[in-house]
């Protein structure tokens, strides 16, 4: 009942306001809503999952041009993967100049991310007061984080260590 004012108070400023809404935009009264790639229910947000199909069925990327369009997808969807960063260096390496050169290491990672798409949790709705709770990790690879509350995550974050080639020459 308490969604039901929600609404008329929302509709009456629009119409003393003399703003229309688009019937097709509209939805009311479900339990879903699909927006820009996520669907956000009471629970959280999840992945849409066709835009997780599309990445399921992506095929080995054969340029560095496939590979940079799988990147881009599966990225979109970075923050609900536990360490993405870490895991997708050995396919941001081969967008480098002239490295393009398919490995184990990549397949590992390209098929790494195919499965952590699709087993991927629902990231919860914050609670601004609640208490948050960030969890974080580093490695001579990479560090990640994540942030939690009441043990359920609301996002990760990852990034790989920039290694600084070693400096030659004098002083």
């Amino acid at each position: 009942m308490e969604h039901l004012r929600h609404l008329r108070a929302v509709l009456d400023v629009l119409h003393a306001h003399r703003l229309h809404l688009k019937r097709p935009k509209c939805a009311f009264a479900t339990s879903a809503v699909h927006y820009l790639g996520h669907v956000i229910t009471g629970e959280g947000v999840a992945m849409d999952t066709a835009k997780v199909a599309a990445v399921q069925s992506w095929p080995h990327p054969r340029t560095a041009r496939g590979l940079r369009g799988f990147l881009g997808l599966a990225g979109y969807y970075r923050w609900f993967i536990k360490d993405y960063g870490i895991i997708a260096v050995p396919l941001t390496q081969l967008l480098r100049k002239d490295a393009f050169q398919w490995s184990d290491a990549a397949e590992t990672a390209f098929s790494t991310l195919k499965a952590a798409l699709t087993a991927a949790l629902v990231l919860h709705l914050p609670d601004f007061t609640a208490t948050f709770v960030v969890d974080y990790d580093a490695s001579g690879s990479g560090f990640g984080a994540m942030l939690y509350q009441d043990g359920a995550p609301i996002a990760f974050f990852s990034r790989p260590v920039r290694r600084t080639p070693p400096q030659s020459g004098g002083v």
